[in-house]
């Protein structure tokens, strides 16, 4: 169902002039029920609009919720999406984690197109920006009780966004957490949950008051290891041409840090996916062995590592400023996700509008 009312044209240029980031909304969402013996039904599109839950909605008392983060790009005349299928496969893999019902790949990718297609006037045109869309899901169920609800709700909104970083990308600087730490082995690091991100809030608020633009996150066991930023995955590029990323087991497995894997290789780089110790970090920063250190994610897509401070110390990396390896990268996957650059992977997914 088409919104009665929705924004003027007019009102929706002004709304896009400066977006921001999850600040702006589109006039429709889509929505899919699953209930026990129903299985997912009650799929459709209408007006963006506030949901109706009872206080004893189990999302509220357990934190049965997980998400994704996606964008749709103009590409000429086309709309595309990048690797859909994987944000499908992290969002199941999410869902099993938390007890959830799977969703499948078709009703997930149906969900987002058709979602896209209704609100394509929302996509911005200025260099840089997108359209976000967030997929969620949340236990609706009304009771008390600890146990894996029987009644859930998915939907999808979007959010149009601009360039992330304004007048350009600068490096970043990041605050190495001594207090907190955000998964251990066995927990919830590798879904993309809700609760992953609340319970890191209060390291990102003490990176700010730090004078620093995000927290880095060490393991949960030895407090040494080098795992990821609240909602980035790390990369380190040495002087001899190796670019190494924490694995994968208490990390969320971030797409963009899939596809990096994939791209450095083909750039001539020797990747490995190997632990990294914040005191190794420190040091090869220091004596120049580490030349660029850059996160990575759906948002900001790749944003170079300026500088990393701790309690009693900092140390700049690679001089402060965007290495030409970070740039690379940063330029080839942005090319492919925008159109201009060959997708010899076939990663985009195009949209028929």
């Amino acid at each position: 169902m088409k919104h009665p009312n929705p924004t003027s044209a007019d009102e929706r240029a002004k709304r896009m002039l400066d977006p921001g980031f999850g600040k702006v909304f589109t006039d429709h969402m889509v929505t899919i029920r699953w209930s026990e013996g129903q299985g997912w039904h009650d799929a459709q599109i209408g007006p963006r609009q506030p949901f109706q839950i009872d206080p004893a909605a189990s999302v509220l008392h357990y934190a049965q919720e997980i998400f994704e983060g996606m964008k749709a790009y103009r590409s000429g005349n086309a709309v595309t999406l990048f690797r859909p299928l994987e944000n499908s496969a992290r969002f199941a893999r999410s869902a099993e984690r938390l007890a959830m019902p799977v969703l499948p790949d078709d009703l997930f990718i149906a969900a987002v197109e058709a979602l896209v297609r209704t609100d394509v006037d929302w996509i911005p045109e200025q260099e840089g920006a997108t359209l976000y869309l967030r997929p969620f899901m949340f236990a609706n169920e009304s009771f008390l009780g600890v146990r894996a609800a029987t009644e859930y709700m998915f939907c999808v909104i979007a959010s149009p966004a601009g360039a992330y970083f304004k007048g350009g990308a600068k490096p970043v600087k990041l605050w190495v957490s001594d207090d907190y730490t955000r998964a251990a082995p066995g927990g919830t690091g590798a879904a993309k949950c809700g609760g992953n991100y609340a319970a890191s809030l209060v390291a990102q608020q003490q990176a700010v008051a730090k004078g620093c633009d995000q927290v880095v996150f060490l393991d949960a066991a030895e407090h040494r290891w080098v795992e990821e930023l609240g909602g980035m995955n790390m990369f380190f590029v040495f002087d001899d041409n190796t670019l190494r990323t924490p694995p994968l087991g208490t990390i969320l497995p971030g797409i963009t840090r899939e596809s990096i894997l994939t791209l450095a290789a083909e750039q001539g780089l020797k990747v490995e996916q190997a632990p990294y110790d914040i005191d190794s970090w420190k040091a090869d920063a220091a004596s120049g062995r580490l030349k660029e250190a850059f996160a990575c994610g759906t948002a900001a897509v790749v944003a170079a590592v300026g500088e990393i401070r701790w309690n009693g110390g900092e140390q700049l990396v690679g001089g402060g400023v965007e290495g030409p390896v970070t740039t690379a990268l940063r330029d080839e996957l942005t090319g492919i996700q925008r159109g201009s650059r060959d997708d010899r992977h076939n990663w985009r997914h195009t949209i028929a509008l």
